[in-house]
C-alpha cells in the first residue's frame, strides 16, 4: 500500500470511522509529507516520513517533553514499520502566518509581539527544564552539537552556498578559519537540549494556544543557539531593535530557571547566530541552486540583512581570528550575484529581463531571482537549420543562420507571437516596480533556433524599453 493509504487505514482503527477527507499539507523544507486526515467526528494530522531513525527520536521526544507538561502535540497513533503517525491536529495557523497577516511594513503589531515573547520564555523549558532526565543517545542524527555537526553545517554552507554563489576563497585558509570558529564554539556550556529549528513557522497558534512543532533534530547543545534561531528568522524580518528586546526577555526569562552569566551568554551569542546562519545559507543554496526551488532564494536578502547585523554586532566576533570567513562574509554583501533575489526593486532601479535558449535534452534554466521562472517557449517546431550540412557547426548567433530564419514564414510567426506575449508582461511588471523577468527558448540542440529567438527576443527590448537584458546561450 501506499504511505496514503497507510495513514487511512491507521486513522480508521483508531477512528472507528471512515475517512471522509484527506487533504495534503504545504511542503515544507523537510522530506516530511503530512495530510490533514477527517471522518464525520474526528481529524487528526498524518505524517509520513521514511526516516526509521527520525521517526523514532521525534516519538521519543514528544513523550519526553509532554511528561514535562510542555505544549506539543500528542502522538495519537504511530505504525513505524511503515514510516507513519498520526498527531492531534492543532490547526494552520503559524507565529510566522500570524505576523505576515497582521504585519504593515517593518511594524509588529502588539499582539505579534505578545505571543513572540510568550513563545520565548517557553524556549528555555524546553532547553533546561525537559533535559533532566532526557536521554540524548535517542536524538538523531547526533546525541550533541559537537565538532562533528558544526563541521557538517560549515561545510553544507561552504559547498552549496559560497560555491555555487561565486563567492571567492581560499579553501585551505577558509578550513584554518572553520577550525578556529568552531573551537571557540566547543568551549560554550552545552549541556542543554537544543531544539535546533526553533523558528517562527514551528511555533502554532491555536485560539490563544501555542504549540511547539518540530523538534525531531534536536540534541544536546548551547542556549545561545535556538535565540539565535528565532532572531535570524529571515523572512520574519525582525526589526534590530525588537531583537535586542526579544534576547533580554529571553535571557529574563532562561534566569528564572537557571543561575545565567548574562555576559558570557553574550560572549557566546553572537558566534552561534553565526554558525546558526552560515546553516541556513546552506540551505537555501541547496534547496534554490541545487534543487532549483527559488522561493528558496528569495529569503537570501533577509539572510544578507542578518548577516550584517551579526557584522556590526557588540559582544561579537571581534577576538575571533577567521579573516578568510570575514572576507567571504563580506563579499555576500557586496555579491551582485546575489541582490538579484529580490521580487521588487528599488523606485530608481530598471527591470532585468533574463532572457536564456537552451537544449530540451538538458534541465529547464533556474530563475536564480526567485522570481518563479517566467515563461518558457519551444521553438521546435520551426524548421531545424542544424539538419543542413551547411549550418550544422553554426549557431543562432551566425548570420547564414540569422538569414536562413529571417525567410522562415513560420520562424517570424512564431518569434511575433512570443514577443507580444512577452511584452504584456514587461509593461505590467515595469508599473508594479517589479525587478525580474525570465524568458526562455528552447529547442532539440541548444544551439540553432532557440538560439536565434533569444538574440532577437533580446535586441527587440533593448529597442522597445528602458529595461536591463541579460542574455544567457546555455549551450554555446
Amino acid at each position: 500500500m501506499t504511505h496514503k493509504e497507510n495513514l487511512i487505514q491507521l486513522f480508521e482503527k483508531r477512528a472507528h470511522e471512515s475517512v471522509t477527507k484527506i487533504s495534503p499539507l504545504p511542503a515544507s523544507g523537510s522530506s516530511r509529507i503530512y495530510f490533514r486526515i477527517e471522518s464525520a467526528n474526528k481529524i487528526s494530522i498524518g505524517a509520513f516520513n521514511a526516516d526509521l531513525r527520525e521517526n523514532k527520536a521525534f516519538v521519543y521526544l514528544t513523550k519526553h517533553f509532554l511528561k514535562h507538561k510542555l505544549d506539543v502535540p500528542k502522538i495519537l497513533s504511530a505504525d513505524l514499520k511503515n514510516g507513519i503517525y498520526l498527531l492531534k491536529d492543532i490547526g494552520s495557523q503559524t507565529l510566522f502566518s500570524l505576523l505576515n497577516e497582521k504585519r504593515t511594513g517593518e511594524n509588529f503589531p502588539d499582539d505579534v509581539i505578545s505571543f513572540y515573547k510568550r513563545a520565548i520564555a517557553e524556549l528555555p523549558k524546553f532547553q533546561i527544564t525537559a533535559s533532566n532526565g532526557l536521554d540524548y543517545s535517542k536524538c538523531y542524527p547526533r546525541k550533541k552539537f559537537d565538532r562533528q555537526s558544526i563541521q557538517w553545517d560549515l561545510n553544507y554552507f561552504k559547498y552549496y552556498f559560497l560555491k555555487l554563489a561565486k563567492i571567492y576563497f581560499d579553501e585551505e585558509k577558509l578550513e584554518n578559519d572553520f577550525k578556529t570558529l568552531t573551537d571557540f564554539l566547543l568551549k560554550a556550556d552545552s549541556n542543554y537540549f537544543m531544539y535546533r529549528d526553533f523558528n517562527s513557522r514551528n511555533i502554532m497558534i491555536k485560539g490563544d494556544q501555542l504549540y511547539f512543532i518540530d523538534f525531531q533534530g534536536g540534541r544536546k547543545g548551547a542556549l545561545q543557539y535556538d535565540i539565535a534561531s528565532l532572531l535570524l528568522d529571515s523572512k520574519a524580518n525582525i526589526p534590530f531593535e525588537l531583537r535586542e528586546e526579544f534576547l533580554g526577555h529571553y535571557i529574563s526569562s532562561a534566569k528564572k530557571i537557571k543561575k545565567l552569566d548574562t555576559k558570557n551568554f553574550k560572549k557566546y551569542f553572537t558566534p552561534f547566530a553565526l554558525i546558526r546562519l552560515l546553516q541556513t545559507f546552506g540551505a537555501y543554496g541547496y534547496r534554490g541552486y541545487f534543487e532549483g526551488k527559488a522561493h528558496f532564494l528569495q529569503s537570501i536578502p533577509f539572510a544578507l540583512k542578518n548577516l550584517e547585523w551579526i557584522l556590526e554586532k557588540k559582544n561579537g566576533l571581534d577576538k575571533i581570528k577567521i579573516p578568510e570567513l570575514r572576507n567571504a562574509l563580506e563579499q555576500m554583501l557586496l555579491s551582485n550575484e546575489l541582490k538579484k533575489f529580490r521580487w521588487e526593486k528599488p523606485s530608481n532601479e530598471k527591470l532585468t529581463v533574463t532572457v536564456n535558449s537552451f537544449s530540451y535534452r538538458s534541465p529547464l534554466p533556474v530563475d536564480l531571482s526567485g522570481n518563479g521562472g517566467g515563461f518558457v517557449f519551444d521553438c521546435r517546431t520551426i524548421q531545424n537549420p542544424g539538419q543542413l550540412d551547411k549550418y550544422r557547426h553554426l549557431t543562432g548567433r551566425d548570420k547564414p543562420v540569422q538569414n536562413f530564419l529571417d525567410a522562415l514564414p513560420e520562424a517570424q510567426n512564431f518569434l511575433k507571437e512570443t514577443f507580444n506575449i512577452v511584452e504584456v508582461s514587461v509593461k505590467k511588471y515595469i508599473n508594479n516596480k517589479w525587478a525580474n523577468l525570465m524568458v526562455s527558448y528552447g529547442c532539440t540542440g541548444g544551439q540553432h533556433r532557440s538560439v536565434y529567438c533569444a538574440e532577437r527576443l533580446a535586441a527587440h527590448l533593448k529597442k522597445e524599453f528602458d529595461v536591463n537584458v541579460e542574455l544567457i546561450h546555455t549551450k554555446i
